[in-house]
């Protein structure tokens, strides 16, 4: 997938832009505050309805209007377009896609494989296991087309579930276990088709990026210690009952990352997380290509956390897979070892955008 046309209005502290994009390389580069970020940032809350720099959605809003408004033109492997847009208030939202009105906003993100690096990327390492179960999740969704459906029938009935343990009601519990162990099952099954093709792919990727840590232990935990989910749902049912939550399933999962048998946590600098994230999400992006999937890359301010050695590796990867790169830095220079032919480059300047 490839974005063409990108339109921004009242978007952080950008009041107006209509982007014709590359196929290849779009950098963006301009003084920290200009507005780069917001550009990149579009894409992700198209894609999936919130930003990845936190805050609530007025934090997004300009200072033009109770609203900001995105609309993006995108050309798909096989040529065909699609059109989507998206205007949101404080409180309120409306969407399009083909003309036809969004009924979630998730339903828009079957249309953008984003690959997005960042500055908080390490936390992928580092953070709660919900960042990993994310990662692997979006890598799911995009691969199996059913995914959504059986996770939010998941989630509905873990929340009915957990409502029934909180009253006491054990046997409107079991009543509930026969939808979330058929669901969860499903989410569990997809989630490993995936992992045995997407956790290879990272230790070549990461293998790649720091040899040392190439001989790294990745394993996916369902968040059950059980043969089944129904036996160990049954299992932890007076200790739920107790605690007033489901402690066992596909909302507990993670993925378990060693090195000598110690988690990566307590060996790895700051640098060296970066190095593995960054490794971990040129895989998914490699494995979304492999599944005819082509992602669109999006690197923000890469050039501040890795080396040039680092830098290069990570975006020719990238290039290799015939991705499209947005990429935003404070100055053009550390990217110059990418072919200028191939580069669309955007001056960003107090929310102003010139190609130049």
């Amino acid at each position: 997938m490839q974005v063409e046309r990108l339109s921004i209005e009242n978007l952080r502290n950008i009041r107006a832009a209509q982007l014709r994009l590359g196929p290849s390389v779009n950098l963006f580069y301009g003084t920290n505050g200009a507005g780069k970020t917001t550009v990149i940032e579009a894409l992700v809350v198209l894609a999936k309805g919130r930003s990845f720099r936190g805050g609530n959605v007025s934090s997004l809003i300009g200072s033009e209007g109770k609203a900001f408004t995105l609309h993006a033109q995108l050309r798909s492997r096989d040529g065909s377009e699609h059109r989507i847009g998206l205007r949101r208030e404080a409180s309120s939202w409306a969407g399009r896609v083909d003309g036809a009105d969004l009924k979630q906003l998730s339903d828009a993100a079957q249309f953008f494989p984003l690959v997005l690096i960042e500055p908080t990327s390490y936390l992928l390492i580092s953070g709660a296991p919900e960042l990993r179960r994310r990662y692997l999740d979006w890598a799911v969704f995009h691969v199996k087309h059913d995914y959504l459906l059986s996770w939010r029938r998941y989630t509905r009935a873990l929340k009915q579930r957990n409502a029934a343990l909180r009253a006491g009601d054990v046997s409107l519990v079991k009543a509930l276990d026969p939808e979330l162990i058929r669901c969860g099952t499903a989410v569990h099954e997809a989630r490993v088709a995936v992992t045995d093709g997407l956790l290879p792919l990272a230790m070549k990727c990461v293998g790649t990026l720091n040899q040392s840590l190439g001989k790294m232990h990745i394993h996916y935990q369902p968040g059950w210690r059980s043969d089944e989910f129904e036996q160990s749902l049954q299992e932890s049912l007076a200790r739920d009952l107790e605690r007033g939550f489901t402690s066992v399933g596909p909302h507990r999962a993670d993925l378990q990352l060693k090195l000598n048998r110690r988690s990566v946590r307590e060996r790895l600098s700051r640098g060296e997380q970066k190095l593995l994230a960054s490794g971990l999400l040129l895989a998914q992006a490699e494995y979304l290509h492999g599944e005819q999937q082509a992602p669109i890359f999006l690197l923000d301010d890469l050039a501040s956390e890795l080396d040039q050695e680092h830098l290069r590796v990570v975006t020719e990867q990238a290039l290799g897979l015939g991705a499209q790169l947005l990429i935003t830095g404070t100055d053009a220079k550390p990217y110059g070892f990418i072919d200028s032919d191939a580069c669309v480059l955007f001056h960003v300047k107090q929310g102003t955008l010139e190609v130049v």
